[in-house]
């Protein structure tokens, strides 16, 4: 098989090689590292959370944080109503979006 890649019209298998380098990296620079980048930031702000935060879950929720543990939270949405949710459902985009939007009222 691999003789047959060398024998082809396209050229060698080395002179490919610098395209499919460029390939890896383009793939590497716009779909590998923005994620990776985001999961760090969702990461540190998951830990920078503390009570009386306002914060936004992934659902859209918003609620103050008023009890934490090391995996689960407990928001109050309303006076009397308190609601219990694993600590990586909130979401650092959406409570960023939210506060700037207070800010501009």
């Amino acid at each position: 098989m691999l003789y047959i890649l060398l024998q082809a019209d396209g050229g060698s298998l080395l002179s490919q090689m610098p395209l499919f380098a460029i390939m890896i990296a383009i793939f590497y620079f716009f779909f590998i590292r923005p994620t990776t980048k985001k999961q760090k930031e969702q990461e540190t702000f998951l830990t920078s959370l503390e009570k009386g935060k306002e914060v936004v879950t992934a659902s859209g929720i918003i609620g103050k944080i008023t009890k934490m543990d090391d995996k689960e939270i407990t928001l109050q949405v309303s006076e009397k109503t308190f609601v219990r949710m694993t600590k990586g459902s909130v979401s650092n985009e959406l409570t960023a979006a939210f506060h700037k939007v207070e800010e501009k009222k």
